[in-house]
């Protein structure tokens, strides 16, 4: 199977860092062509995980999206969900003979869909060539190569054991699942509560309640997704339990950097300008009160930081008014 990861950021730089370590041939698109230029010429991204040295040799790096397609069998997306539309815009042929695997962990916010049904309904890629790739795992421990490990999840089996071959390596351990609904709505899910996290960190909240909150936030994650995808599954494997741990706790954590700038009194603007990287629970939090309010599910984490975050209510008053409702 001939790979290539769509996107030119950090998650995108650790997962061609990966695949590079063992295979001959690796595509990688990203917008900017100054940027292609650099690393080819450096071996380095200049923007994002510099550290990390690229083996150029056996990576096919282009602004060219419509090449990389067409060299690859299984594309990884990773770039930011905010910018996937965009991304694509440019694409000449179709997608449904490729297997698409999400690694954004984010949704589509014009469509209010994850990324696999938005491949599903927008460019009719059969969902047995629809995966979704995800942690507990960080960008940057896999430029430290840090024992980290990834769940494959895809409905088609032999395509996640393919992909998980071509993933593991001395510090990625991988496992497969057939949840594709569970495992990606379980990484959007996350997000959102790492900024509860967060903001709950700025405003002074201690450990004992941040355990407080992440075991009820675990517990809102399996009521949700048990509703909109109701099949047997474990909620305590690490693709699940143990990626909202991370996310939730992780200094590295976006979603957190960015809900402890909300607790200290940033605006929303003035924190993503600080950050300069996307936070993708922003996003998730209105996807999840509109899909919420379809399936009637109690979610007061996830309604609390929607409140925050689009309705400009007051982070102490909401989060106080949420810690009564806590066991």
């Amino acid at each position: 199977m001939q790979i290539a990861v769509i996107g030119g950021g950090s998650w995108a730089t650790a997962l061609v860092k990966i695949l590079s370590e063992h295979n001959n041939y690796v595509g990688w698109w990203m917008r900017d062509p100054e940027q292609v230029l650099q690393i080819k010429k450096s071996h380095h991204n200049p923007k994002y995980l510099s550290s990390i040295e690229l083996p150029t040799e056996r990576i096919d790096i282009s602004p060219d999206l419509n090449h990389i397609v067409a060299q690859a069998d299984c594309l990884i997306m990773a770039v930011p969900s905010a910018f996937l539309k965009s991304a694509l815009a440019t694409l000449e042929g179709n997608l449904r003979d490729k297997y698409i695997f999400s690694a954004i962990k984010g949704i589509v916010p014009d469509e209010n869909t994850i990324v696999g049904e938005f491949f599903n309904q927008q460019y009719q890629v059969p969902l047995d060539q629809i995966g979704v790739i995800t942690g507990p795992c960080h960008a940057e421990e896999v430029a430290l190569e840090r024992l980290s490990y990834l769940t494959v999840a895809s409905l088609n089996e032999k395509a996640a054991k393919e992909v998980k071959r071509l993933m593991t390596c001395h510090y990625i351990q991988a496992t497969v699942s057939d949840d594709i609904y569970g495992t990606e709505y379980g990484a959007v899910l996350k997000n959102i509560y790492a900024l509860a996290a967060g903001i709950c960190h700025g405003l002074g909240y201690g450990d004992n309640f941040q355990a407080v909150l992440v075991s009820n936030a675990i517990r809102e994650m399996k009521r949700f997704i048990k509703a909109v995808h109701p099949i047997k599954r474990d909620i305590n494997d690490s693709a699940y339990l143990g990626d909202l741990l991370v996310t939730a706790y992780s200094q590295f954590s976006r979603n957190r950097m960015f809900g402890n700038m909300i607790g200290k009194g940033y605006t929303i603007h003035s924190a993503m300008v600080e950050m300069n990287m996307i936070a993708e629970g922003y996003y998730a939090a209105a996807l999840i009160r509109q899909v919420r309010k379809e399936v009637d599910i109690k979610m007061p984490i996830a309604n609390a930081v929607y409140k925050v975050l689009y309705k400009e209510k007051n982070p102490k008053k909401v989060m106080a008014k949420l810690s009564a409702k806590l066991d």
